[in-house]
């Protein structure tokens, strides 16, 4: 994973992954199918398992979209991986960012529809 949290005793995983795939405003992941992303949740799903904590960050690297959506049309396998690891108490987060020519800030939360 990209991030191990440590709280006291509680110890949890972050994955991030970045979402440039917008149309009207609407963006989401992926842009191509990906069994690494497949790969990476079913991994969440059994740090849940576990008892671990287990995160999901949508990086949107642009502003002021309306939702995220997992993109089905490109990857079901992934969509459906997605909205199982939701199920089993994987945390799903996505943000939009402010980018310019040398950095890239996260900004707000961006609504999640599964």
């Amino acid at each position: 994973f990209d991030f191990r949290i440590t709280d006291g005793e509680m110890q949890s995983f972050l994955e991030v992954k970045g979402v440039t795939l917008e149309q009207d405003g609407v963006v989401s992941f992926p842009d191509a199918p990906t069994q690494r992303g497949v790969k990476h949740l079913r991994e969440l799903i059994a740090c849940r398992k576990a008892g671990f904590g287990a995160y999901l960050l949508f990086v949107v690297q642009m502003r002021d979209v309306v939702q995220f959506r997992p993109n089905d049309a490109t990857d079901p396998e992934f969509a459906q991986t997605l909205r199982l690891a939701a199920a089993s108490g994987v945390k799903l987060l996505a943000m939009d960012c402010d980018v310019t020519s040398d950095s890239m800030t996260l900004r707000k939360p961006v609504p999640i529809s599964l």
